[in-house]
């Protein structure tokens, strides 16, 4: 039961700004796509299109904050951590740190947040509705120890 996950991103010029930065949307497009990985990992389907059964899990809340820049040609490792696991949400934590000589900095250099809700497509109404998460998805997850997140 996985608490955390790690990927690894080249940063590439077409994610910088004018001044050479890493332009800061491009930080929620690698917690996605971390956050993807880390399902695939798991061998649970992300999204699922059965009339009933869970289809997602849209985002309620995110946020990011930025400590070091990021540029063109950096090599960044996005970790992810389960910080809580509700009966329909779950909150995941992001750090982001510079790749440097093969291993990761010790400076956490962004630290992003993202609450994603448990849906299901409800025939009656035709709308989406938070579910529980599934018992199958809640067994493969765990919460990562405080010390690891809160930093």
């Amino acid at each position: 039961m996985p608490a955390e996950f790690k990927i690894r991103h080249a940063v590439q010029f077409v994610e910088t700004d004018m001044a050479g930065i890493v332009h800061f949307s491009n930080f929620f497009r690698w917690m996605e796509a971390c956050e993807t990985a880390f399902y695939r990992s798991l061998k649970l389907p992300l999204m699922s299109f059965n009339p009933g059964k869970v289809v997602g899990w849209p985002r309620v809340n995110v946020s990011c904050e930025y400590r070091a820049p990021f540029r063109y040609g950096d090599t960044v490792e996005v970790r992810l951590l389960v910080k809580e696991v509700r009966t329909r949400a779950v909150v995941y934590v992001f750090q982001f740190r510079r790749i440097v000589r093969g291993r990761p900095a010790a400076l956490v250099a962004a630290r992003g947040e993202i609450t994603a809700v448990c849906v299901q497509d409800d025939p009656a109404s035709g709308r989406m509705v938070a579910a529980p998460i599934p018992a199958a998805v809640r067994a493969k997850l765990q919460v990562a120890p405080a010390k690891a997140w809160a930093r």
